[in-house]
């Protein structure tokens, strides 16, 4: 099939698994930002969560330890988002910072081209913010 009969995609949803589906769901509100639809009495709970383009589903679990990437497999962020401008960066660190999050790393130029920073969320799970500032760092390819 080629890529213009292709169905396209427009939109991408995060699905995380919580211990305790209202705290995490108050926390993406109090100190994210999120706005809350509540599913809390649906036979699998859960809560939508809203801030501007990016929709993420808490879902609470019901066996198992919820562990982040970085403790399970020892690499990688649960989630990335995307900011509309390279400052957005630091607009949205100073946001979080000020509402007491846990910040992983402060906002800094990375080795593969994007201008980011981490945070962790009540549940541990690490949520890298950033934007790539060099694409050619980023898009480009390794000779040799």
């Amino acid at each position: 099939m080629s890529t213009m009969n292709r169905p396209r995609l427009s939109a991408g949803v995060i699905v995380f698994v919580s211990p305790d589906v209202r705290s995490a769901a108050a926390y993406y509100r109090d100190v994210l930002g999120f706005h809350i639809v509540e599913h809390f009495d649906k036979a699998e709970p859960f809560a939508a969560l809203y801030r501007d383009a990016v929709e993420i589903i808490v879902v609470q679990a019901k066996r198992g330890k919820v562990a982040s990437n970085k403790e399970r497999y020892g690499a990688g962020y649960d989630a990335y988002l995307d900011p509309e401008c390279v400052e957005d960066v630091d607009r949205f660190f100073e946001e979080l910072q000020q509402q007491a999050a846990v910040i992983v790393s402060p906002p800094t130029m990375t080795a593969y081209g994007a201008y980011e920073f981490v945070f962790e969320d009540i549940d541990g799970r690490r949520i890298g913010i950033g934007l790539i500032r060099d694409k050619d760092v980023f898009f480009g390819e390794k000779s040799g």
